[in-house]
C-alpha cells in the first residue's frame, strides 16, 4: 500500500484534487452514537481527509455533542485510505494564511479532546502526516494499522509543530527522540510508531476500525468518570511537582470515591462478579 514516501504521496494527492477539482458536498466529518460510543470520521477521503476551515469547525460540532451524557467514549477515525494527511495545502495555497487565527481553530479542537472527560480512541489507517498526527497523539489510545505511516511534516515546509505536538510527543518518546522526529521528519512504520510510545495496538491494515471500535466498546462500560479524573491527573502531573501530584491525585481521588461507580465496583469485588459500571 503506502510504500511511497509519504510527502510525495500526499503532494500527488493534492495535485490531482486541484486538476481535477472537487465538487463534492459531503459533510466533512461525520457521526454517529451506539452502544455509548460516538463515532467521528473525517470524510474528505478525496483529499486524504486534509484538514480545512469547514473540516476543523464541523470537528469542535462533533465534540461538543460528545459531551453529552449518552456517550461515555469516543472513536476517531478517517474515511477512505487514510486517517489524515495533515493541513490542506490547496487551502493554503489559495493565499496567505493568518496563521495565529487559523491555529485557534486547531488549538480549539486538541483541547476540546484533551478535556473531554470521557476517553478517546484513534483508529490510524494509511497515513497520519502533520496535523493528522498531532490529532491522533491527543487521542488517549491509538490503534494503528501494520502499513501505516506518520510523519511530522512541519519541517518539510519550513513550519514549526503545532497543533500540541510538542506538548504530546516529548512526553511520549522522550525530548531528544522527539527533536529528531520534528526536526528530521522520517517516515515511521507502524512497528517503530510502537516502539516509540506512539501505538498502543497494530493490528492489520484491513482490521484497524474493528479492533479500534472493540476497544472503544469495552471503554464505554467502563467507570467513563474515572477515565476522565485519569486524563485530568495525567495532564497536570507534567508540569507538576512530586507534593503538587500527590495533592492532585489525593483530591481526585476523594471524587472518585464518592461516585457510584465506586461504590458498585466494590460491591462488585466482595459479589466475585463482574460490576455494571455506569460511568458516575
Amino acid at each position: 500500500m503506502f510504500h511511497v514516501n509519504i510527502a510525495t504521496y500526499i503532494v500527488l494527492v493534492n495535485i490531482f484534487s486541484v486538476f481535477f477539482g472537487y465538487y463534492g458536498g459531503m459533510d466533512p466529518v461525520i457521526h454517529s452514537i451506539a452502544g455509548g460510543v460516538m463515532e467521528i470520521a473525517l470524510n474528505r477521503p478525496e483529499r486524504l481527509n486534509a484538514l480545512d476551515e469547514a473540516t476543523l469547525e464541523s470537528l469542535s460540532l462533533a465534540l461538543e455533542r460528545a459531551e453529552d451524557e449518552t456517550v461515555r467514549a469516543v472513536l476517531l477515525r478517517g474515511e477512505g485510505r487514510a486517517f489524515c494527511a495533515g493541513q490542506d495545502l490547496h487551502e493554503a495555497a489559495e493565499g496567505e494564511l493568518d496563521y495565529q487565527e487559523h491555529l485557534a481553530r486547531y488549538n480549539r479542537v486538541v483541547l476540546q479532546i484533551r478535556r473531554l472527560a470521557k476517553p478517546v480512541v484513534a483508529a490510524v489507517h494509511g497515513v497520519a502526516a502533520g496535523a493528522g498526527m498531532a490529532l491522533a497523539l491527543a487521542a488517549d489510545l491509538r490503534v494503528l494499522g501494520r502499513e501505516t505511516r506518520l510523519t511530522t511534516a512541519f519541517a518539510r515546509i519550513a513550519l514549526v509543530p503545532d497543533s500540541g505536538m510538542t506538548y504530546t510527543l516529548p512526553r511520549s518518546v522522550g525530548w531528544g527522540r522527539a527533536f529528531e522526529l520534528l526536526a528530521l521528519s522520517p517516515d515511521l512504520d507502524a512497528e517503530e510508531a510502537q516502539r516509540y510510545g506512539l501505538a498502543n495496538l497494530v493490528v492489520d491494515e484491513d482490521l484497524v476500525f474493528e479492533e479500534a471500535r472493540g476497544l472503544a466498546a469495552r471503554l464505554a462500560e467502563g467507570p467513563t468518570r474515572v477515565y476522565g479524573l485519569i486524563k485530568h491527573a495525567l495532564d497536570e502531573s507534567a508540569s507538576l511537582g512530586l507534593e503538587e501530584v500527590l495533592e492532585l491525585e489525593a483530591r481526585l481521588q476523594k471524587r472518585a470515591g464518592e461516585g457510584a461507580d465506586h461504590r458498585e465496583g466494590v460491591r462488585a469485588f466482595l459479589e466475585k462478579r463482574a460490576p455494571r459500571f455506569r460511568g458516575r
